[in-house]
C-alpha cells in the first residue's frame, strides 16, 4: 500500500514559535507576531500539512501607548495555545511587561481583551496546564536574560482554573545550569499524560539548539531530562520549539520551526512515537513514561508519509491580494497600532493608503503605517500596480523589502511637482554588533537612478532569489527596466524579513494625498 507523502517545511515562511491544538477534527495554530498588528495570528488545518489562515486573536498591542511607533522584535514572544472548558486560550509573554492571557469561544472570536497575569521583566513562553481530574492548573514560563538578567531555568506556577491569578510566588522547577551542556532553555510546553508532567522544552539558541523532553510525577519537580530532537546529519538547523499533538486515531506529531536567516522561523512536522514502540499508550505503560522520539531516530525528516487523517486540498496561508473595496486580506499586518484612516475603504478594488505625515521619512524602520506580510522562503516575483495620488512635495509611495537593512522602489513627488521613480536602500547601524538600536540605524540612500514618471503610476517588481537576493525591476509603461544592485534581505534580530508598503509625506499640515495599490501578486520562480 502506497502513502501519500509530505515534503518539509509545511509553512515556508516566517510562523514562528508554533503552538498547536487539536479541537474534534480541526487543528489550530498561534505563532509569535512580535510588534506586528493585528496579532497572534490563528491558522487552521485538517491534515496538519495545509493551514490556512483564518484571523487573529489580538486586535490591538497592550498597553496601547507602549506600541504607537515600532518595536519590531517586542511585543508578542512564543504564545501557548490551549482549549479547556469549551473556550480557546492563549497565553503568552511580552518581555517588557509580563504573562498575558486571552480567550474565546471560538476560534475566530469574539476574542477577550489582553488580561495582564503576571507583571514583569523578562517573563516569556508561558503555557498552561489544566488538570481536570485533581480540580488544579499550573503555569510554567521561561526568562529573558535581556530583562531579567536571569535565564536558562524555567519556573512554575499553581494557577486559578479561570486562568485570571496566580496563587503562588512561583518556583523554579528547572535549572538548565545544573544539565551539563544545556544553555538557553526556554519555550515550554506543558502536558500531563497518562499521570506524568511532561514539559517540552528547546534548549541550545536559536539558529544551533535542540528539542528537550523533561518529565516528572509531580508539576514542580524533580524533572529528568532527555534530548528528543536534533540536526544530526540532516540540514535542518536548530529544530526545536513547537507543539506535540495527536490525531483522533492515536499518531502523534511535532510542529517545530527552523530558524533561516532573513525567511526567520519555518514550520517543520515531524513523526513522533515513544521508545517503549506503538503508541504513546502502550509504551508509557510498559516503560514508567517512556520518552518521545522525534523525527527519525531523533534527527528531523525532510519527507515523511502524510498523517493519518482524511485527504485534503493543498492550502497555504493568501499572499496575493486584490484589496476588494479598498480592504487588505488578513495575511496584512502594521508595524504598530493602527490610526483610522491610514487604509480608506471604497467601492472599487485598489489598496488606498493616505500618505501619514512623518518627520522619519528618511528611514522606513521607524514608521508605524507600514503594511507588510511574510517573505516567502522560495524562489518568488512579487508585483503590485502603484499610482500616486499626492500633489505634496516629498510625498512618496513603494514596495519594500524590510529588516534590519532594507531597500524599496516606488514613487516620489519632487520639489518642482514632477513624479519620479525611485529606488532607495539603507544599510544597517554601524556601531556595536548588528541588529544596531534605530537610534544608530543609517538612513536611506538611493539604490538607483531616478526616472521621470509623467502618468504616476508604475508597475514594480522584486524578484526574490536563493539566499533571499532581491532584483528590482519597474515599468513605466514602455517596457519592464532592471534597478539598482542586487539586494541582500536581512532579518531583525528576531523576526524574519517583511514585504511592505507604504504611503507618507514630509511634517506639514492638510491632507497629504494618498497612493493607489492594485493587484499584489507573489508568483514562483521555479
Amino acid at each position: 500500500m502506497t502513502h501519500e507523502t509530505y515534503t518539509n517545511p509545511v509553512l515556508n515562511a516566517d510562523w514562528s514559535d508554533p503552538d498547536v491544538i487539536r479541537v474534534g477534527d480541526d487543528f489550530y495554530l498561534t505563532a509569535s507576531s512580535f510588534g506586528r498588528v493585528p496579532g497572534l495570528p490563528l491558522l487552521h488545518s485538517r491534515d496538519l500539512v495545509n493551514w490556512t489562515l483564518v484571523g487573529h486573536a489580538l486586535q490591538r498591542l497592550e498597553p496601547e501607548a507602549e506600541f504607537t511607533a515600532p518595536r519590531h522584535d517586542c511585543g508578542v514572544w512564543a504564545p501557548a495555545l490551549r482549549y479547556h472548558d469549551e473556550r480557546f486560550w492563549i497565553f503568552w509573554g511580552d518581555p517588557d511587561q509580563g504573562i498575558f492571557q486571552v480567550n474565546a469561544p471560538e476560534i475566530r472570536g469574539p476574542w477577550t481583551r489582553p488580561h495582564l497575569l503576571k507583571e514583569g521583566k523578562g517573563l516569556i513562553d508561558p503555557c498552561p496546564l489544566w488538570d481536570d481530574d485533581h480540580d488544579e492548573a499550573y503555569l510554567v514560563h521561561a526568562w529573558a536574560r535581556s530583562r531579567a538578567g536571569i535565564k536558562n531555568r524555567l519556573t512554575g506556577h499553581r494557577m486559578h482554573p479561570d486562568g485570571t491569578t496566580l496563587l503562588d510566588d512561583g518556583k523554579v522547577i528547572v535549572d538548565a545550569d545544573r544539565i551539563p551542556g544545556w544553555f538557553t532553555l526556554e519555550g515550554p510546553k506543558l502536558h500531563l499524560h497518562d499521570g506524568w508532567f511532561w514539559i517540552l522544552a528547546p534548549a541550545g539558541g536559536v539558529e544551533t539548539g535542540w528539542q528537550g523532553a523533561f518529565r516528572s510525577r509531580g508539576f514542580f519537580g524533580p524533572y529528568e531530562e532527555k534530548v528528543v530532537l536534533e540536526q544530526g546529519d540532516t540540514d535542518v538547523n536548530g529544530p526545536h520549539q513547537g507543539a506535540w499533538v495527536s490525531t483522533p486515531s492515536g499518531e502523534d506529531w511535532f510542529l517545530h520551526f527552523q530558524q533561516r536567516g532573513a525567511y526567520g522561523r519555518l514550520v517543520h512536522l515531524q513523526p513522533m512515537r515513544w521508545d517503549g514502540g506503538g503508541t504513546s499508550r502502550s509504551s508509557e505503560a510498559e516503560n514508567g513514561g517512556g520518552w518521545p522520539v522525534i523525527g527519525d531516530a531523533g534527527a528531523p525528516v525532510a519527507v515523511h508519509r502524510k498523517p493519518d487523517l482524511p485527504p485534503q486540498p493543498t492550502a497555504a496561508p493568501a499572499t496575493d491580494d486584490d484589496f476588494p473595496g479598498g480592504r487588505y486580506g488578513r495575511q496584512w499586518q502594521w508595524t504598530a497600532n493602527p490610526h483610522d484612516g491610514w487604509a480608506t475603504h471604497h467601492s472599487g478594488d485598489g489598496l488606498r493608503l493616505t500618505c501619514v505625515r512623518t518627520a522619519d521619512t528618511h528611514d522606513l524602520r521607524r514608521l508605524p503605517n507600514l503594511l507588510t506580510q511574510r517573505l516567502p522562503a522560495t524562489p518568488v516575483a512579487v508585483e503590485v500596480e502603484l499610482r500616486l495620488h499626492s500633489e505634496e512635495a516629498g510625498a512618496r509611495a513603494g514596495l519594500a523589502v524590510l529588516g534590519d537593512t532594507y531597500s524599496w522602489i516606488g514613487l516620489q513627488r519632487g520639489a518642482d511637482g514632477t513624479v519620479m521613480f525611485v529606488h532607495r536602500f539603507a544599510e544597517p547601524g554601524t556601531v556595536g554588533t548588528p541588529p544596531a538600536p534605530p537610534g544608530q540605524w543609517e538612513s536611506e540612500r538611493d539604490a538607483g537612478e531616478p526616472c521621470p514618471a509623467p502618468s504616476g503610476r508604475v508597475s514594480l517588481r522584486i524578484e526574490i532569489g536563493t539566499g533571499a537576493r532581491c532584483r528590482f525591476r519597474y515599468d513605466l509603461g514602455d517596457g519592464p527596466r532592471p534597478s539598482g544592485q542586487i539586494f541582500a534581505a536581512t532579518p531583525w534580530r528576531w523576526v524574519g524579513a517583511l514585504l511592505g508598503l507604504f504611503a507618507l509625506a514630509p511634517v506639514g499640515t492638510g491632507h497629504a494625498g494618498a497612493a493607489g495599490f492594485t493587484r499584489f501578486r507573489i508568483t514562483s520562480l521555479h
